[in-house]
């Protein structure tokens, strides 16, 4: 680390890396309200699968109008950016959600009028629960990128936030309580059948989102308390090649002391920390949990810092 990038105790970005690195989510949000937007356009917008948010008002509001649904889109966010822009603030957050927003309305507009002329079958399926499992699916992948990216589709997802910071909502709940006005309200200009797998829709949505948010869990964390803690700790940095650290505690209930082992494993080496710490000592105490990623350590892909090394 250079010198010159730190200032006190503090580390600073290099202003080269960061104008990368502010371009290449850009470039995320961009690619990720394309996929959002294709998925829209061909699941949701023919057969009136209004899933919440301001693209499900929209698909309402273009039964009755003759604006596009990429144009009501836009239209509908820009009182809503007005008011993020105040309550939420950062012009870092409003350059990506006028992006995030932008790129949606117009791949959606482009894709209502292209697709039908050069996809050889236009929509793919009339299955309605097919269309509403891959709505969710492709909108979903869509926005956890834009998310990733550290962007936000707009829509919605501002009064959810706003919410949450005013009233102490957690996030999740206040995107379910806007989210549900508009779902409602579709049951009631379409059909409640329609209402229900827009539902559906939107909570397949928000597990895609989760999944390229945090991938899929692979990494386990084990606590092991034994009365052999140095034979276990070598055996398993040895046999798993997985580093350990180690804890001396005091039972409350029995009131001697205990060493407990914390160690890191993927999920493919749960069978073999289990069969191991049997074998050393058959009355250790094993807690095996669930953790979403680890980095750096032994045996686990390094962090990089900005400059990339």
């Amino acid at each position: 680390m250079q010198q010159s990038q730190l200032k006190g105790s503090r580390y600073v970005v290099p202003k080269k890396n960061f104008i990368l690195r502010f371009a290449y989510n850009q470039f995320l949000i961009i690619l990720g309200s394309i996929l959002a937007a294709f998925g829209y356009v061909v699941f949701q917008v023919p057969f009136q699968i209004a899933a919440g948010g301001i693209s499900g008002l929209a698909i309402i509001i273009n039964e009755y109008s003759g604006l596009t649904v990429g144009m009501l889109y836009f239209l509908f966010n820009i009182p809503l950016l007005v008011v993020g822009y105040y309550q939420l603030g950062g012009l870092k957050f409003i350059f990506s959600t006028i992006n995030s927003v932008i790129t949606f309305s117009a791949a959606s507009d482009l894709f209502v009028r292209l697709l039908p002329v050069y996809m050889d079958v236009f929509p793919l399926s009339q299955d309605l629960l097919l269309n509403c499992i891959y709505a969710g699916v492709s909108v979903g992948l869509g926005a956890g990128i834009i998310y990733r990216a550290g962007g936000s589709m707009g829509g919605t997802s501002i009064p959810a936030r706003i919410l949450q910071k005013r009233m102490g909502f957690p996030l999740s709940q206040s995107y379910l309580y806007t989210d549900m006005i508009v779902i409602v309200l579709a049951g009631f200009v379409f059909s409640w059948e329609k209402a229900m797998l827009a539902l559906l829709t939107l909570l397949l949505g928000g597990m895609a989102s989760d999944f390229v948010l945090e991938g899929v869990s692979q990494v386990r964390i084990a606590w092991i308390i034994t009365d052999n803690p140095k034979v276990m700790s070598r055996t398993l940095m040895a046999e798993l090649q997985r580093g350990v650290s180690m804890w001396q505690m005091t039972g409350a209930y029995s009131d001697t002391e205990r060493t407990m082992i914390y160690c890191t494993v993927r999920r493919s080496q749960v069978s073999d920390l289990k069969f191991l710490v049997a074998a050393i000592d058959p009355k250790a105490f094993l807690v095996i949990g669930t953790a979403q990623q680890a980095w750096g350590g032994t045996g686990f892909t390094h962090l990089k810092s900005p400059s990339g090394r």
